[in-house]
């Protein structure tokens, strides 16, 4: 199998690194990146010789086709603007394609290309990171037991393992990413609905294990993906929210309301200034990235399990920074599902083929052994 890593930054290496030590049958991995030193130094950390580096702009439409039929499938870990075109490229050579996501009308696109991709025998999986993108496939495990499925609450969030003030938070993943999650709306299914609320609203508060102990969750957007669609008619209660540090909400929201995530540029001193490019330069420079992180992960369903009657059940994972591989909990859980996807596809290991959300192509039980094969584990509950 020969993968295609599209990106060399935290969430290319992730994958790289899982193609490269976790998995079998892998006999090449292209790390691509616009700058190829970028690309060289993920292929000098892994140690590999089947990891080889490659200069890529993915606005080279011939040139990404062209290396994408070099390759089985392609894994996508640039900006989300970019990933419609490269799944548009993907279809043209004929390989599989999957992205990190993080924007519902860029994966409306990319799911609109069913027809072709099934024409040209392919799979084109958007959204394959951690949430969206892993919690898709849990969502699809934890319903499965069921034989009346009434509620879905999926729960997550990446989170720094020492705290610091102002946020609370620390970088894990692409500010315009995160920015993009606290302004866009969410979709959600209420009543049997399916409907949208404003993000960073309807703060909860949610309990750990000690040394963990309380923490908030708050609507953001992106986070279910797909999954209202596909339970639409099944489920009368759907929601995501993101887990931080209490207080963190609050505080970002205030960043909002003053407008600093608004795109549209005004003049500042005879010169044009966009807020939101501002406030991603001022996070970047002074929060801090790559110190021990943890992620933790809470799926909760209620319905009539099968065979068992009226019963909540819950999934919770909690993942930390590897010291180990020095992969951060963000990278192990975003980048390695990415990875796994990619390589179901490539071993024809999905259900379908064409433009399809994962939690109706990807095998659940399998990926979830894959999972805990490399640490990632599920520990169920039934909490009354």
């Amino acid at each position: 199998m020969r993968v295609l890593v599209l990106g060399a930054g935290r969430m290319g290496l992730g994958a790289a690194y899982d193609l490269a030590h976790n998995s079998e049958g892998v006999e090449l991995v292209t790390v691509a990146d616009v700058d190829e030193g970028r690309a060289r130094a993920v292929a000098e950390t892994l140690h590999d010789g089947r990891v080889r580096p490659a200069q890529l702009d993915v606005e080279d439409r011939a040139r990404v086709v062209g290396l994408m039929r070099e390759h089985d499938a392609a894994l996508s870990c640039v900006t989300y603007f970019h990933n419609l075109q490269l799944a548009r490229a993907a279809v043209e050579a004929g390989r599989h394609f999957c992205d990190l996501g993080g924007n519902n009308t860029v994966v409306d696109a990319e799911l609109a290309l069913d027809e072709e991709a099934r024409a040209a025998g392919v799979n084109v999986v958007p959204d394959c990171g951690l949430a969206p993108g892993m919690v898709s496939v849990l969502a699809a495990h934890g319903a499965a037991r069921f034989e009346q499925l009434d509620e879905i609450h999926i729960r997550v969030g990446g989170l720094p393992q020492n705290p610091r003030p102002p946020l609370d938070y620390q970088i894990v993943f692409s500010v315009e990413g995160l920015i993009n999650e606290y302004v866009e709306r969410a979709r959600v299914i209420r009543g049997g609905q399916l409907t949208e609320v404003e993000s960073l609203t309807e703060i909860e508060s949610l309990d750990f294990p000690e040394p963990f102990g309380r923490m908030e969750a708050f609507q953001t957007s992106g986070g279910t993906s797909t999954l209202p669609e596909t339970f639409l008619g099944r489920v009368r209660e759907l929601d995501y929210k993101t887990i931080r540090y209490p207080g963190h909400c609050e505080r970002f929201k205030l960043l909002i309301d003053l407008g600093l995530a608004s795109g549209e540029a005004f003049e500042v001193g005879g010169a044009p200034v966009a807020p939101r490019k501002l406030l991603g330069e001022l996070l970047n420079r002074h929060l801090p990235a790559d110190e021990p992180d943890l992620v933790f992960i809470r799926l909760e369903f209620a319905g009539r399990l099968k065979g068992e009657g009226a019963k909540r059940l819950r999934y919770d994972i909690i993942d930390r920074f590897d010291p180990q591989t020095g992969l951060s909990a963000m990278q192990r859980t975003t980048a390695f599902p990415a990875s796994l996807v990619a390589q179901m596809m490539a071993r024809g290991e999905t259900t379908r083929r064409g433009a399809v959300p994962q939690e109706r192509c990807i095998p659940p039980d399998a990926f979830v052994a894959a999972l805990a094969a490399r640490g990632i584990r599920l520990d169920e509950s039934f909490p009354g």
